[in-house]
């Protein structure tokens, strides 16, 4: 989760410095994090399974999350976006878990609305202005949704090392699009930064978090991914100098508290009426 919380700040920190443009970081983050994952794999040995069944799924709600994720740190907070970004991800989950024949019970259905309605405050027009930059925010929803299905992917992984570094191979074409028509720059911290989110706290960690995933509960898994946000908060004001104002403090009581509800609550029986 640290690892999670981690891309945010890098991301925050390399855009909004002007040290690189977000779509030349997002390219080298994905360049990075393939070269790493490949060079471990080919130590411990086995095969890149770029043909999978599922490979596509996983390329691109990977490429959608990549996209969403660098663009909207161009405007957006580091804690802010890491709150729309893993809002939207529980979101997204139990409305596909709804979707599939899971039957939510009534505290569950609170707990969704609660956690929606955060994610609409921290949007919400107030005081003249936007509370937040709507493009920005829109394109971390984006991201949030990549994500989710990314991780629903991911799941059934029989090697997650391999399976996350075919994705990341099979990304990286995909991401040269943002190249294209972009006015790009990068300095060497900025490039720095980039290689650091990808190699260690994007490839290792996604690997980290397939491996660790299996032997999570659902619930748990789930819970113990709301830490992300407040940890990218934090860090955001203490690295950053971003302001963590009450606007900010009531969304993530309401996202963070109705997602928390929703995921600890009962499994309704199927046949439930």
């Amino acid at each position: 989760m640290v690892a999670f919380a981690s891309n945010s700040v890098l991301n925050r920190l390399a855009v909004d410095s002007g040290a690189i443009d977000a779509s030349s970081f997002a390219v080298i983050r994905v360049l990075a994090g393939a070269v790493a994952l490949c060079m471990i794999l080919t130590v411990r040995g086995g095969g890149l399974p770029v043909m999978a069944k599922g490979r596509g799924v996983g390329v691109i709600s990977l490429s959608v999350y990549m996209v969403g994720f660098s663009l909207a740190y161009v405007t957006l907070d580091a804690g802010l976006g890491a709150l729309i970004l893993f809002g939207t991800v529980q979101v997204t989950m139990f409305g596909w878990g709804a979707l599939r024949g899971g039957a939510p019970s009534l505290r569950q259905l609170i707990g969704a609305s609660v956690a929606f309605a955060g994610l609409v405050f921290a949007l919400w027009p107030r005081g003249g202005g936007t509370a937040t930059d709507l493009p920005g925010a829109l394109l971390m929803v984006l991201a949030g949704v990549g994500w989710a299905a990314y991780t629903l992917a991911g799941r059934g992984a029989r090697d997650p090392l391999a399976s996350t570094a075919a994705n990341f191979v099979m990304t990286l074409p995909v991401m040269l699009i943002l190249l294209v028509g972009a006015t790009l720059h990068a300095t060497p911290s900025g490039i720095g930064l980039a290689i650091l989110c990808g190699a260690a706290t994007s490839g290792l960690g996604y690997a980290l978090w397939y491996h660790v995933l299996p032997q999570l509960a659902a619930q748990s898994a789930a819970v113990v991914q709301l830490s992300v946000p407040i940890l990218a908060i934090g860090a955001g004001a203490a690295l950053l100098g971003e302001r963590v104002g009450l606007d900010l403090a009531l969304s993530a009581l309401l996202v963070l508290g109705g997602i928390a509800v929703a995921i600890t609550a009962p499994t309704a029986p199927a046949d439930r009426t």
